[in-house]
């Protein structure tokens, strides 16, 4: 029998098993996904207070549809032998999916990094929480002025001081100028401070040096600079992208029998972008690449990947959130509207569970609209988007 297997357990790979369910219909196919956890964790939640609620059982969506789970980590792709080595365990293929997801770049030589946290994995957000949970007024340093910086520190703002540090000189950099005046105005409102132009260059038992030699008093230092691919990437592609993804096409074909879908992905978004590594992207590409690697085995069209308009959510904790369009980010919402939105897309985010028809539904939903918000006529009009 010929058999798909797909490497990951997040959006992309889970969206991938959909996919490929989707394709395979009646006809005889295995499908595999091989994953180590038994949970989908949701990673945009990962900011949230009760970071146990982030996840969902990974049968509830497995089952239905009729794929098998493999509880392992993939170590080796041998893509002459079309074989995978899980704990071991060879399993071979006939059309693989890589989407293994991506990991926070942990800093190298930096004295007492075994202090650091993150909120990049369900365990360091655990960690985390169980930290500050039921204390106030702590002080928590915030090393990177990113998307997940940014969300990290004002939620932390909540109950305890926070200082944010980023090497840049000016705020969220990578989110553009459209959207820096809120930003900028939410952390005021917070009274989150900023070190910018500087680093952590050690961490201690309740501080933090910086690299202008500032000794700054931290229960916390939480660590959110930079993410990278997996490192199974490399083993597809000698071509790898400054994310460390793997070069595909229109149809997320990286090899004649290896897609790639997910944070592993260096896809196309238009002439111009490629995807971000963000569950926006990574659920299309998952439905798209799972159902391609299905479809290849039995004689089916392909599908393209065809994303709709780009958008951001960010949540600003206290100070609401922000709802932006295009890739230069312009601001449709922020406040309370921004919040209510944010909160919707982390509601949306959750796949079915326990039935395969809808699964199976969402799976061929690529292309998703959603409003901007209520109380503006101008813009009530549904916004494009890919979650």
């Amino acid at each position: 029998m010929a058999h798909v297997v797909i490497i990951g357990g997040g959006f992309a790979g889970v969206w991938s098993a959909a996919g490929a369910a989707l394709a395979r219909g009646e006809a005889d196919l295995r499908i595999t996904l091989i994953a180590p956890n038994e949970y989908l964790v949701l990673r945009p939640r990962l900011y949230e207070p009760e970071p146990d609620l982030a996840k969902v059982e990974l049968s509830r969506i497995l089952e239905p549809i009729g794929v098998e789970h493999l509880r392992a980590w993939v170590s080796t792709i041998d893509t002459d032998r079309r074989v995978v080595v899980a704990d071991g365990e060879e399993v071979g293929y006939d059309r693989l999916v890589l989407a293994a997801g991506s990991k926070l770049v942990r800093p190298q030589g930096l004295p007492g990094a075994e202090r650091l946290f993150d909120i990049d994995t369900l365990d360091g957000a655990r960690r985390l929480t169980d930290l500050l949970r039921d204390r106030e007024d702590y002080s928590a340093v915030v090393v990177g002025a990113g998307f997940t910086g940014l969300e990290a520190a004002t939620a932390l703002a909540a109950r305890g001081r926070v200082l944010l540090v980023d090497r840049s000189e000016m705020v969220g950099r990578q989110l553009g100028p459209g959207p820096r005046e809120e930003i900028e105005a939410a952390l005021d409102e917070l009274g989150v401070e900023r070190r910018l132009g500087t680093t952590v260059t050690e961490v201690g038992d309740g501080y933090a040096v910086l690299s202008d030699g500032t000794r700054a008093v931290a229960d916390a230092v939480v660590w959110s600079v930079g993410i990278r691919a997996s490192d199974l990437t490399r083993q597809l592609s000698d071509e790898l992208d400054h994310l460390g993804r793997v070069p595909v096409d229109q149809r997320l074909r990286a090899l004649p029998e290896a897609f790639v879908a997910g944070d592993t992905a260096a896809a196309a978004f238009d002439t111009e972008h490629t995807v971000m590594q963000a569950c926006q992207h990574a659920t299309p590409l998952g439905k798209v690449a799972g159902y391609n690697a299905a479809a290849d085995l039995l004689d089916l069209p392909l599908r393209d990947f065809t994303p709709g308009p780009y958008v951001t959510c960010l949540d600003l904790g206290g100070a609401g959130g922000l709802f932006t369009r295009g890739w230069d980010r312009r601001v449709m919402a922020s406040g309370a509207d921004g919040a209510a939105i944010k909160k919707r897309i982390n509601q949306q985010i959750h796949p079915p569970v326990d039935d395969a028809a809808k699964i199976l539904a969402a799976a061929d939903r690529v292309y998703i609209d959603l409003p901007f918000f209520p109380r503006d006529e101008e813009t009530a009009a549904p916004a494009a988007s890919t979650l």
